[in-house]
């Protein structure tokens, strides 16, 4: 046990161990890292783990634990890296883990938590992996995310891989989706700032404080049921590489500034609501159709060109002006019609007005004759008298 005493990293990993965890951890006091990961481990995580008081990095990672992380963890404050991802935690998650100030990354996903996102995550001011995909979270996104610094400094040589000063030998690993494929970041897990809130039920509005992040590389939010608009200011986190909206119920037009994410590689915004004209540039024009599809109101490169949408707008007006024309003429006829059928039977019942009417037309009559006769003679007269001259 004395050897145990001095342990400080513990790397298990990618075996096939399994069975549960013995509740002996009280022994292992110097243990700074522990890899349990990629293993056949389950039942629950024993509460005596909590005794680890120098522990900075903890990987229970793709096993078959299940029950609730143990409270006895947030004894644990030194604690800078927790991936318990593909398990079958479930419950909420532990207002605890807000509070372990040092955590640089949360990696919850593909268990079976549920409940809101609490606002306390905005405390985790060094976060720089904040993965929770694949759970049941309901509720809306916080509002504070901006206050997490780590995310909102664009810093590339933001010095950040766990313990690799101290233990070059291991440095830490972990597993994300950055653009929908699973990656292992080991040395390089210091260039990676990641949101992943994907597959879950959450719901509300995009913040536009989310814009302040402008450290992110990756931005994950599809399979949700988010509403609203994306924020005009999107285009403030300049080096982000990937955005995922697809799947949500986003609506309004793609804002323009998203067109100046020239380190933008990887977009899906399919299966939305959004509509108007996807905005020209030589960014966004790259994608193919897959990244816009499902978004019937949506228009220009690379989907059906807006010209034409709007030819078919200019035809249906047209359309709508001639079917409004063709029926003014209806109108017309049958105003006449029922007019004329109207003066007919007024007439035909009211013998006073029908013998006028019928007066007055002999009347016209006579001076019509009159001045016809009169005219004929006049015009005889004038051909005899130039006759005559001749």
């Amino acid at each position: 046990m004395n050897s145990g005493i001095k342990l400080q990293v513990l790397d298990v990993s990618k075996n096939f161990l399994s069975g549960e965890l013995g509740n002996c951890w009280t022994q292992w006091e110097s243990l700074s890292r522990l890899n349990l990961g990629e293993n056949n481990l389950s039942g629950e995580i024993p509460d005596s783990i909590g005794y680890l008081h120098k522990l900075e990095a903890l990987h229970l990672q793709l096993n078959r634990f299940s029950g609730y992380i143990p409270s006895s963890l947030r004894n644990c404050s030194q604690l800078e890296f927790l991936d318990v991802g593909a398990n079958k935690f479930s419950g909420t998650v532990p207002l605890w883990i807000w509070e372990m100030r040092n955590l640089h990354v949360l990696r919850l996903r593909s268990n079976e938590f549920k409940g809101n996102l609490h606002q306390k995550i905005c405390q985790l001011s060094e976060l720089v992996v904040l993965d929770l995909a694949n759970n049941s979270l309901a509720g809306t996104i916080p509002k504070c995310l901006n206050k997490i610094k780590a995310m909102a400094v664009a810093d590339p040589v933001y010095n950040y891989y766990l313990g690799a000063s101290r233990y070059p030998k291991y440095p830490e690993n972990l597993k994300l989706v950055p653009k929908g494929n699973e990656l292992e970041y080991k040395e390089n897990l210091g260039l990676v700032k990641i949101i992943d809130l994907s597959s879950n039920r959450l719901c509300g509005t995009i913040p536009s404080e989310i814009t302040g992040l402008i450290g992110l590389r990756f931005l994950n939010l599809s399979w949700n049921n988010l509403s609203g608009k994306i924020p005009e200011d999107i285009g403030a986190l300049t080096i982000l590489e990937s955005l995922d909206l697809s799947v949500n119920h986003i609506s309004g037009e793609i804002p323009q500034s998203l067109s100046s994410l020239t380190f933008l590689s990887d977009l899906n915004l399919s299966n939305n609501n959004l509509s108007g004209r996807i905005p020209t540039s030589t960014q966004l024009q790259s994608f193919d159709s897959l990244s816009y599809n499902g978004n019937p109101k949506l228009c220009g490169a690379p989907l059906n060109n807006c010209t034409r949408e709007e030819k078919f707008n200019v035809l249906s007006e047209q359309a709508e002006y001639e079917s409004g024309t063709s029926e003014f003429y209806i109108g017309m006829g049958v105003g006449f019609a029922v007019g004329f059928w109207g003066v007919c039977s007024v007439l035909f019942y009211i013998r006073t007005w029908r013998h006028a009417l019928f007066l007055c037309f002999d009347n016209m009559t006579d001076q019509v004759y009159v001045t016809v006769v009169l005219k004929v003679k006049w015009f005889n007269a004038k051909l005899r008298s130039c006759m005559t001259n001749n």
